[in-house]
């Protein structure tokens, strides 16, 4: 059977870039469906946003089904400020045996500052494009569509998440046989060897929902954790991203106007990365080719109070458990990624 792949995204610039780059593999994978979470953006403007970019490629038959649209147990939203470490931990307690939320609250999340920054508030870097003639699938349907995926396909079904783990969590709760149905879960996000990306312990796509990565680490599903431990090893540079303007597409000029961003945000930020991050984009090739990473087996938690909150870390409770549930990527054969990168996204944009 042909292998099949599910995208898990809070559409901002490398999500786009990742989308790209799965549509540059389609002699290799069958992208079967985009689902919405929210990071970089909410879920409506992800949902738009993927939409959007499928139809700037070309790729109009590829249903997107929109998430969970808010953490599971908030340390803070809108009407809801403040909350304590005990509220959060009943919140995540109510969830784990089966309510719909932790919270019940009408209060609507929204990115951060920060991610707005990132990504800009339209989360494609200010970029214009049309929006799809199609609309998303019905609102929270994700849950519904990777289950039913994951029980038809098994192993032969790849699911990349980059984004919060809200909607990923949801789907091993609800139907806990899939942890042993041989899904491969790529996910981006943690860090393992480096300090995070929103504070000194925590990366972006775990904090925004740190109960959920948790579970999903604990949870006994089969895990690969592309962190940015590998993530900043990866960098677009102007250079290089510019050689799409030579194509003359519509799809060429929105990825330089789009990295261009991106690139500016990174030289102002992280000089040291020389570019722009290809978080999402890494995740997607890790989960089509394996031996693009070295991996360290692990299992793994989150660390969900004090300063350290959105840590990625070791779980002592498991250290001596034979079985490791998670593969943490440490090593990545940079020319080798770029170079499928480049020639991917290209032959996908031209």
């Amino acid at each position: 059977m042909r292998k099949k792949l599910i995208l898990d995204l809070d559409t901002g610039i490398d999500d786009a870039l990742a989308i790209a780059y799965a549509l540059g593999s389609a002699d290799e994978i069958d992208l079967i469906g985009i689902t919405a979470t929210y990071g970089n953006v909410a879920v409506p403007l992800a949902a738009r946003n993927a939409l959007a970019v499928l139809h700037l490629f070309g790729r109009d038959d590829v249903p997107v089904y929109p998430g969970v649209d808010h953490p599971i147990a908030p340390a803070t939203l809108p009407k809801m400020r403040g909350t304590t470490p005990d509220e959060r931990a009943q919140a995540y307690a109510r969830w784990q045996n089966g309510g719909a939320d932790g919270w019940q609250t009408d209060a609507s999340w929204s990115p951060t500052p920060g991610s707005v920054a990132v990504h800009h508030s339209n989360g494609i870097g200010g970029a214009i494009i049309p929006d799809s003639p199609r609309a998303p699938e019905a609102p929270g349907s994700a849950v519904d569509f990777i289950i039913t995926a994951a029980r038809e396909y098994g192993p032969d079904l790849t699911i990349v998440p980059t984004g919060a783990m809200t909607t990923m969590a949801t789907v091993f709760r609800n139907a806990p046989d899939l942890k042993d149905s041989g899904v491969n879960v790529t996910l981006m996000g943690g860090a393992l060897t480096l300090p995070g990306n929103v504070s000194p312990a925590a990366e972006a796509n775990i904090s925004q929902d740190p109960e959920a990565a948790d579970y999903l680490f604990k949870c006994g599903a089969r895990t690969t954790m592309i962190g940015l431990d590998v993530t900043h090893q990866t960098a677009l540079t102007r250079e290089k991203a510019h050689e799409w303007a030579s194509l003359g597409t519509q799809a060429g000029d929105f990825l330089v106007t789009m990295t261009d961003y991106y690139i500016d945000f990174y030289l102002k930020n992280q000089p040291e990365i020389r570019g722009c991050g290809l978080h999402d984009p890494l995740a997607v090739a890790a989960a089509l080719d394996p031996s693009l990473v070295t991996t360290f087996g692990f299992n793994l938690q989150v660390d969900l109070e004090g300063p350290f909150r959105g840590r990625t870390i070791g779980d002592r409770s498991r250290l001596q458990d034979p079985d490791k549930h998670t593969q943490v990527a440490l090593g990545v054969d940079v020319p080798e990624f770029l170079g499928r990168f480049m020639t991917r996204v290209t032959a996908a944009a031209r």
